[in-house]
C-alpha cells in the first residue's frame, strides 16, 4: 500500500546527500528510500535542498542566524505544513528538528518526532505531550537511557550510512581530520590542541554557518590555533571527504556534549580509518576501544591515540562499518515503523509495546 509521508526539515537548514548535519542526511536517506519503495515522500526543507521526492521549500538561511530569524522561520514552518496537509492526503509526518514543538499541527494525523540530539536539548514537556498520536524515537541507547520515563517513547533505531560509498585506503597520510559543523559544543579546539601535542598535522574541515556564537566562537578558539600544520579547509563535498577520510591517519572527534550518533565517526570506519573520540554519549557505542580507535578522555590522552593509532588495522575498521552501521537496517526499520503507525492510526488501534525477537525490537499494533 503507498504512503504519503512529509519529511520535516529543521528551519532554514538545506537537506539533501551533502548535507552537514546528520539529521539532514538521515532525512535524505529515507526521502530516497520512499521514493524507491513506491512512496510519496514530501520533503519540507529551505530553499536549495537536493530531494528525491517532491520539495516544498522554505526560505533558506540568509546573514546572521538570530533568535528573531529562528523564531520567524518556525512560524513559516508551522504555515507551510498547515498548508501541505490542505493540498496533500499525509498518512504520517516525520519529524527530525529540534524545535518541532513549535509547528506540530493539531489533529489526530500520526506524528513520529526523531530526537537527532541529546534529550535535554529538547522542552521537558514534549516527553508528557497528551497529542494524539504523536511518537518519539532514540537514535541511540544511549541517548534514550538519558530521556525521561515516557510513553511517547518507540524502541531506539540506531543510525546507519552507506558504507558502500566509502573506500578503503590502506596507505595512511600523516594528518589527523576533524570534521563536522563548526560551533562550540564541537569543541575542535580540543583536536587541534591534540594534534599539536602528537606532532601530527591536522585539518578541520566543516560549515561554519552564520549564527553570531558560531562565528564568534572560531574567531576567538579556532584562529589562533591555526597555522602550516594545522588548516580549516571549510565545507566539503562528498567526494573531497571520501578522500580525507580514506587518507586520514584518525578522525578525531572532540565534543563536550553527549553525541546521540556521529555519522562521521561511521564514515571513518567504512573508510577504513579509527576514531579517536572523547568518551561521551553514543561514541562508546561505536568506537571499539583498541579495535576501530581510542575512546579517552583528555587532550592528552587524545594526543596519545593519535601516535597509537597505526597498530590499528583499516581493514578491521572496515569490517565493523560493514557489520554494524548499514543504512539498510535503519531504512527498513522507519520503512516498517512508518506502515505501523499509519495502519494503526486507520484502524485506531495502534498501541507501542516493545517485543523482543532474536535480539531486535519490534513495535507491535493490537
Amino acid at each position: 500500500m503507498q504512503h504519503t509521508v512529509l519529511s520535516v526539515a529543521y528551519p532554514l537548514t538545506s537537506v539533501g546527500p551533502d548535507a552537514v548535519g546528520g539529521s539532514e542526511q538521515v532525512l535524505s536517506l529515507l526521502d530516497r528510500a520512499l521514493k524507491e519503495a513506491g512512496h510519496r515522500s514530501l520533503v519540507l526543507a529551505a530553499e536549495g535542498s537536493q530531494v528525491f521526492g517532491e520539495h516544498l521549500p522554505s526560505p533558506a538561511a540568509a546573514g546572521h542566524l538570530d533568535d528573531k530569524i529562528r523564531a520567524w522561520g518556525r512560524r513559516v514552518h508551522g504555515e507551510l505544513i498547515r498548508d501541505t496537509l490542505q493540498r496533500y492526503p499525509v498518512d504520517l509526518i516525520h519529524m527530525h528538528s529540534l524545535d518541532f514543538h513549535a509547528y506540530v499541527p493539531g489533529g489526530s494525523l500520526p506524528v513520529l518526532s526523531t530526537l537527532h540530539l541529546p534529550p535535554d536539548w529538547y522542552p521537558p514537556q514534549i516527553f508528557q505531550w497528551k497529542r494524539e498520536r504523536l511518537y518519539l524515537n532514540c537514535v541511540s541507547d544511549s541517548q534514550r537511557s538519558q530521556c525521561p520515563p515516557s510513553s511517547l517513547l518507540l524502541p531506539t533505531i540506531s543510525n546507519g550510512i552507506e558504507v558502500q560509498k566509502f573506500t578503503v585506503c590502506e596507505k595512511k597520510k600523516n594528518f589527523a581530520l576533524a570534521l563536522g559543523r563548526i560551533c562550540p559544543e564541537k569543541a575542535f579546539e580540543r583536536a587541534l590542541r591534540a594534534s599539536r601535542r602528537a606532532r601530527v598535522e591536522a585539518i578541520l574541515a566543516g560549515e561554519l554557518f552564520p549564527y553570531p556564537k558560531h562565528r564568534e566562537y572560531f574567531r576567538r578558539e579556532i584562529t589562533p590555533l591555526l597555522d602550516a600544520r594545522r588548516r580549516f579547509i571549510g565545507p566539503l563535498t562528498f567526494s573531497r571527504k571520501r578522500k580525507l577520510l580514506s587518507e586520514a591517519r584518525c578522525l578525531l572527534v572532540s565534543s563536550t556534549v553527549a553525541e546521540t550518533s556521529s555519522l562521521v565517526a561511521m564514515e571513518a570506519l567504512a573508510s577504513g580509518t579509527p576514531v579517536v573520540a572523547f568518551r561521551a554519549g553514543a561514541l562508546g557505542e561505536i568506537v571499539e576501544h583498541g579495535r576501530t580507535g581510542f575512546l579517552v578522555d583528555s587532550i592528552e590522552e587524545m594526543a596519545e591515540a593519535i601516535r597509537d593509532v597505526r597498530q590499528l588495522n583499516p581493514v578491521e575498521c572496515r569490517r565493523s562499518a560493514e557489520q554494524r552501521f548499514n543504512a539498510a537496517n535503519m531504512i527498513r526499520s522507519y520503512l516498517d515503523l512508518y506502515d505501523q503507525l499509519i495502519r494503526g492510526s486507520r484502524h485506531g488501534d495502534f498501541s507501542p509495546q516493545r517485543r523482543s525477537v532474536s535480539g531486535a525490537s519490534f513495535l507491535v499494533a493490537r
